[in-house]
């Protein structure tokens, strides 16, 4: 076996998480080493919709919306896929999201989501600094556009709660918003835009710009598959992987979906799931979007990216170790084609990825319990590219025993 190699912290995950965690560490001073079997941003943090979105702060379980679960399951155009031979695995999780749509426990969520999110524009400027590539972030509105007039009602839960938090909303026609994106269908009878926001051009580039900068800083990137992690008798985590055992004082698990997996052989469950999105990327569109737009009822998003305009979205269920069901992405191609009439469809590509998923919307941020030494960065959900700088920030302050910019409390491990 080769000789295990120290570092001084460890990150395992080389996804935008981990990229920023580790962006952060380098900055603070810290010797750190990023393990993934994948190269930087090459997973979940490649494939995504692009929207970095300050003001998100609705979370996926909201009261009384277990009566659409049924139909959007059964529905083959329907936003939520799941492999029945799947479901006795996700029921306990499944369980626990319904019970997060609480009404007394909805409002502390949603302040949750907005700390994580709301300074994400700029810190990623920040991040790209120097790089000459700063442009892979661009001030956009993220456009929620609907067939039925009353899915834009201010007075529905997701704008209550939007409202409340000075979300800048703006609730305008069709044809309002036809003038700002000329090639949306006409069938689009209403719009909320939503101001203040940013999209990436190229989310893969933009990590693995990102991971590039780290290295400058010192960062050691290694391509290795993760196998075990335990704690030896001297207080240094072990790290198992397919190119030998690393070890490493103080280490942060930022593997995304894969991170519960992790941490069950030292006796920490965390409930996460694999939430799996989709995306079609048409390379020669003909029409371009000027802003992220979001089908309010196909629950996908549409952006014009350096590659082509790539459609994402869909929630599908059967786990991690399941083979991708491409049905998905050609579900949200012809969504695509009814959301933009003029779209060239003639070349096009597909993807999937899975996005870690608590039942609470919330991440895991803090300290693994009962694991010194050991700390999360996991479970953003569909947040992932937007929350990565602030989940950065966090860690780092974590890992060098730092004030935290924000309370931790809502993300901690221990509210399982």
């Amino acid at each position: 076996m080769p000789e295990a190699h120290g570092s001084g912290i460890t990150v395992i995950g080389a996804g935008i998480i981990g990229i920023c965690c580790a962006l952060e560490l380098a900055a603070s001073g810290k010797s750190v080493r990023v393990i993934d079997r994948d190269g930087p941003a090459e997973g979940a943090s490649s494939g995504n919709a692009g929207v970095i979105s300050p003001w998100s702060c609705v979370p996926q379980s909201l009261p009384g919306q277990w009566k659409n679960i049924p139909g959007w399951t059964l529905s083959k155009e329907g936003p939520v896929a799941l492999r029945w031979a799947y479901l006795p695995h996700l029921f306990p999780w499944l369980v626990r999201f319904l019970a997060s749509a609480q009404a007394s426990r909805i409002g502390g969520i949603a302040d949750a989501i907005l700390a994580l999110n709301r300074d994400c524009p700029e810190l990623y400027r920040g991040l790209l600094h120097g790089t000459d590539h700063e442009d892979l972030v661009r001030d956009s509105s993220y456009i929620h556009v609907f067939r039925d007039v009353r899915h834009a009602d201010p007075e529905l839960p997701q704008w209550a709660l939007r409202r409340e938090r000075g979300v800048p909303l703006e609730f305008v026609s069709g044809d309002q918003v036809r003038e700002i994106e000329p090639a949306l269908s006409p069938h689009y009878q209403a719009a909320v835009l939503i101001g203040q926001q940013a999209r990436s051009v190229n989310p893969a580039r933009l990590g693995q710009v990102l991971a590039q900068k780290a290295r400058s800083q010192g960062v050691v990137f290694t391509r290795a598959l993760v196998r075990e992690l335990n704690l030896d008798v001297s207080g240094t985590f072990n790290i198992r992987t397919d190119q030998g055992m690393f070890s490493s004082p103080r280490t942060v698990v930022a593997s995304g979906a894969w991170s519960a997996r992790l941490l069950k052989p030292l006796g920490v469950r965390i409930p996460l799931e694999s939430e799996r999105g989709y995306h079609t990327v048409f390379a020669s569109p003909g029409v371009t979007l000027n802003n992220s737009v979001l089908d309010g009822d196909g629950k996908f998003a549409a952006s014009s990216m350096e590659m082509g305009l790539r459609c994402a979205g869909m929630a599908e269920f059967a786990g991690l170790d399941a083979g991708p069901d491409y049905r998905r992405a050609k579900v949200i191609a012809h969504l695509a084609q009814r959301m933009l009439p003029d779209l060239n469809a003639a070349d096009t590509s597909e993807w999937m990825g899975s996005r870690p998923s608590t039942p609470d919307s919330l991440p895991c941020i803090g300290p693994v319990p009962g694991q010194a030494g050991l700390f999360a960065a996991f479970g953003h959900g569909h947040l992932g590219l937007t929350q990565a700088p602030m989940t950065g920030r966090l860690t780092a302050a974590m890992v060098c025993d730092q004030p935290s910019p924000i309370n931790i409390t809502p993300y901690r491990l221990d509210r399982f």
